[in-house]
């Protein structure tokens, strides 16, 4: 058996999610998630509590700890980074840092079978954190580095005029500034999604099976915002 517990406080939203897997079995995935705008120091910490009596297990008994390195909330990823960096270094585990972009991707793939995702954030001061995703079969691939930019200069990928684009996340609600040719790619929008711990522990075990995973201060929260331009996917 394994046991990888991930978090998340990046956004309004707070969540804990606790991903086991036993051979020969489906894997089992607790979860809470709350929206609970600056409350995330008070509730993660219960959220990692319920899941793991949930399942009976102490800390003791995970393998590994992720959480949402963001990009996000300045405030919300240093306070996801300060409680799993103490886990992981207290049980001294392994840490992963998963992508908030990449997250939210896999869950409207998950909920809604999307296959070509642009999921964008509000990173306020008139800008967006946003990225590209081709995903099929529950495997996620970036088409586009994660980068921040103001919503006129957004740009899809090279090949976007092939592909029926899903807009997801927080940033869409600023897409009123974004350009005419993105608009008329984009074949719905989702503004309301939130990150969520029970994407970032799939991928977290996708990247601990593949060989990731740091000691616990190795691992930093990603803010973006010395990346500035959009870069096209290959």
């Amino acid at each position: 058996m394994s046991t990888l517990l991930a978090l998340d406080a990046s956004s309004r939203a707070c969540s804990a999610a606790l991903l086991i897997r036993r051979p020969g079995e489906t894997d089992a995935l607790i979860a809470r998630f709350a929206h609970t705008p600056r409350e995330h120091t008070r509730r993660l910490l219960p959220m990692i509590d319920e899941v793991l009596a949930e399942a009976g297990l102490d800390p003791t008994a995970l393998d590994a700890v992720a959480y949402g390195r963001g990009p996000g909330s300045f405030t919300g990823l240093r306070i996801a980074a300060g409680v799993a960096q103490g886990l992981a270094f207290g049980l001294d585990r392994p840490l992963l840092g998963v992508s908030t972009l990449e997250a939210l991707a896999l869950s409207a793939h998950r909920r809604h079978h999307f296959r070509h995702i642009v999921t964008a954030l509000d990173a306020r001061m008139g800008e967006i954190y946003v990225a590209a995703w081709r995903c099929h079969d529950g495997i996620v691939e970036a088409l586009s580095a994660e980068a921040v930019l103001p919503p006129e200069r957004l740009r899809l990928p090279e090949e976007s005029d092939e592909f029926d684009w899903v807009g997801v996340g927080s940033g869409w609600a600023l897409r009123e500034a974004m350009p005419a040719t993105v608009l008329a790619s984009l074949g719905q929008c989702l503004v309301d999604p939130e990150p969520a711990a029970e994407e970032m522990a799939l991928l977290a075990a996708r990247d601990l099976a593949s060989g990731g995973g740091q000691p616990a201060q190795a691992v930093q929260p990603v803010y973006l915002r010395d990346t500035v331009a959009w870069q096209k996917g290959r």
